[in-house]
Order: C-alpha cells, then structure tokens, then sequence
C-alpha cells in the first residue's frame, strides 16, 4: 500500500481524547491531528516522538491531518487501524496467506454472528465460505516480539467465539493479525494483558480456527505486507 502522496515529518506533543494528537511540524508550526486508532497505542505516545502525517485537502475536514506513523524503538510503526484490512487484502492477493488467494470472491464488511460484523467473508464455488477476522498489531515489548492486543477488548474476544461458531457450522474460519512494524519476527497473544481474550483464542483454536500473522516493512512512502512471522506461545 502506498501513500497517495509524501508524508509529512513532525514530534509528536501529546496524545488526548484517543483520537486527537497536538504535534510540531518541521517549520515550527503546532497543530492538532487526527489519530486513527481507539487503542491505548502503549509504547507509542512518548512525547517527542519523530510521527509522519498524511494530509487531506478537503475542506470539510476540521484536522487536515492524520496520524499514520510512529518512529518508536528505532523503527516506523503503522498505528492507523483503518489500513489493516487494506494489507491483509493485499497479503491474501500475493498468496501470503495460505490458500486464501485462491477464493474468487471477496466480499468485504460483511453481517454475521449476532451483532457483528466480518472483515471479508470469502466465497469459492467448491469450497465452504471462509470468514476472515482482521487485527492490527503495533505493541512491542521484548525485541522483536509483536504482541496483541495492548489493552483488554471485549470485543476481539466476542469475534473468536463468533469464529469458532462459523466453524462449527461448517464454514472456515480466519484470524489475521497484521503487525505494521519491521522489526519483528515473532508474535504472541498477551496473557498478562488481556487474559480473557487468549482464553477465548484457545477455544477459537480448538473450534478450528485458523490463525496468520502477516509482517510488514514500513516506510514514509509504503507500508508493504511481505511475509508470515511466526506465533509463540
């Protein structure tokens, strides 16, 4: 995925409101951004932070810019969560992602369970429809560890079951966690964090779940999904 046009460098202020971020930009100017991600980003906030920020010539748009990008451990970090979908759409293209490639069909935002909704559901002429779940991955704490998720979610927890339901009815079922950092070559659920989601992770497991976590290179121009890293546990 490449940006549709060069980011802008800045430091990063402070981070408020989870979606609102004061930065300086290179020429001295202070401004507000937006901050496409609901997380708690931990790790990523320290202020002075060397960010890179897309901007929008929209008029209707009250901050013009948004946060993409975080320099955190001596690396680029993606934090927008709006794009995981994008590069695991990507990966699943380029064949990153199993077998998934192979479906026909992808349809996007798709209703099921009781009150959700899948990131693509995949439909192929001679095989069961694969539902397919999308995480971002940012947090690091141990070099070269990627862990998810950095705070509890209720939520993520509520969409294994929904998965291992699908499964259990005889579709298939896929997780994907897309970490957008380079700097890292293996991954694990946080069990100090969030235990109740790897508890329903283990039972998503045993359903049949399947579960990928897709690498990325990050850089000012492109975030570019480009291999599988492996999970621990």
């Amino acid at each position: 995925m490449k940006f549709p046009s060069p980011l802008t460098e800045a430091r990063l202020l402070r981070r408020y409101k989870r979606f609102l971020a004061d930065v300086v930009i290179a020429d001295g100017t202070e401004t507000t951004v937006a901050v496409p991600n609901t997380g708690s980003m931990l790790g990523l906030t320290a202020p002075g932070s060397r960010v890179l920020l897309s901007r929008w010539e929209n008029p209707k748009r009250k901050y013009p810019y948004t946060l993409e990008i975080v320099e955190a451990d001596g690396t680029l970090v993606g934090i927008n969560t709006g794009l995981p979908n994008r590069l695991a759409a990507e990966a699943i293209r380029a064949g990153l992602v199993g077998d998934l490639g192979e479906y026909p069909v992808v349809r996007p935002e798709q209703r099921y369970g009781l009150r959700s909704r899948i990131d693509f559901l995949l439909q192929h002429p001679e095989r069961p429809p694969a539902y397919v779940e999308v995480k971002n991955v940012h947090f690091m704490r141990d070099k070269g560890l990627a862990e998810f998720p950095d705070t509890t979610t209720d939520r993520g927890a509520r969409h294994l079951d929904e998965l291992a339901a699908m499964r259990a009815a005889g579709a298939r079922a896929v997780m994907i966690y897309v970490v957008q950092r380079g700097d890292c070559s293996r991954f694990r659920l946080c069990a100090d964090l969030d235990p109740t989601y790897c508890a329903a992770f283990a039972r998503a497991q045993r359903a049949g779940v399947e579960a990928f976590v897709i690498g990325c290179q990050i850089s000012a121009e492109a975030i570019i999904p480009d291999r599988l890293i492996e999970m621990v546990f």
